[in-house]
């Protein structure tokens, strides 16, 4: 544990040295590091073969794009014409950038190929998580998983240890699932629960139905979507061998977290 815990930290430092810029930090939130993703990435890549700096470069570059990608969707929340929105966008393209940077100095067109397909596969998915195009609730959470995971997923299949695929995929979208529902039961926007509506009720529904039966019912459809994924990582986590115990105890952290909405209502109540 004591060795991927390390290389952990390191890498977070070495992260935050290339997208924590002091000027852009004046204008903007400080970017988020999604550290469950870099140590899912981190403990990966540990089980491969790889090169200290080759494993550095590729590490540091998928999670750049993370945050590129993070940064420019969180554009969406400011105002149209501030500077911190302006601002924001030179972020995105600036941690791009970095991206491209480390990706030349591998060399290896096959990887870059490789988080290519991942974020144009997120990128088709977000429009239509976001233009709520989807047909089925099944479709929408499908969009939901791919946004989450697809980076990663393609890695995993670049570097053929596709057994760490279902995990990964369940995990992020486990977290994404409890954080949409954290964020409605808490009054602010989730784009899953906009889209839930839209596909569960009718115009009229929305307009005239009680309040409370729609939330009991939406918040019934997103744990029964949890509760299915935390069976499953709870299934993986006894059958996959490859996990290290650092990242075992994030995930059973993670789960812990969860709490169907119907049995803390009927607590309260």
């Amino acid at each position: 544990m004591q060795n991927i815990r390390q290389k952990f930290i390191d890498m977070k430092e070495k992260l935050e040295k290339r997208v924590f810029d002091t000027y852009l930090l004046e204008y903007i939130e400080r970017p988020m590091i999604d550290e469950d993703k870099l140590l899912i990435l981190i403990s990966m890549m540990d089980t491969l073969d790889l090169p200290s700096k080759e494993f550095e470069n590729y590490c540091l570059a998928t999670m750049l794009i993370q945050i590129a990608l993070d940064t420019h969707e969180h554009i969406n929340k400011l105002t149209e014409d501030s500077k911190a929105r302006q601002l924001t966008v030179l972020a995105g393209d600036y941690y791009s950038g970095l991206y491209y940077k480390l990706l030349a100095e591998t060399e290896n067109v096959l990887i870059i190929r490789a988080l290519s397909a991942g974020v144009k596969e997120i990128n088709e998915h977000k429009i239509i998580v976001y233009h709520h195009d989807s047909e089925t609730i099944e479709n929408l959470m499908t969009s939901l998983k791919y946004i989450e995971s697809s980076i990663l997923m393609k890695l995993s299949e670049h570097f053929h240890a596709e057994h760490w695929s279902e995990l990964l995929a369940n995990l992020l979208f486990f977290k994404r699932l409890q954080k949409e529902k954290d964020q409605f039961l808490e009054g602010e926007s989730s784009v899953l629960f906009d889209s839930l509506k839209r596909l569960i009720f009718p115009t009229s529904a929305r307009l005239t139905g009680s309040l409370v039966k729609h939330k009991q019912q939406l918040l019934a459809v997103c744990d029964q979507y949890l509760q299915h994924s935390k069976q499953t990582l709870e299934t993986l986590m006894l059958e996959s061998h490859f996990l290290n115990d650092f990242l075992k105890a994030r995930i059973s952290l993670l789960l812990k977290h969860h709490q169907p909405f119907a049995k803390t209502f009927a607590e309260e109540g």
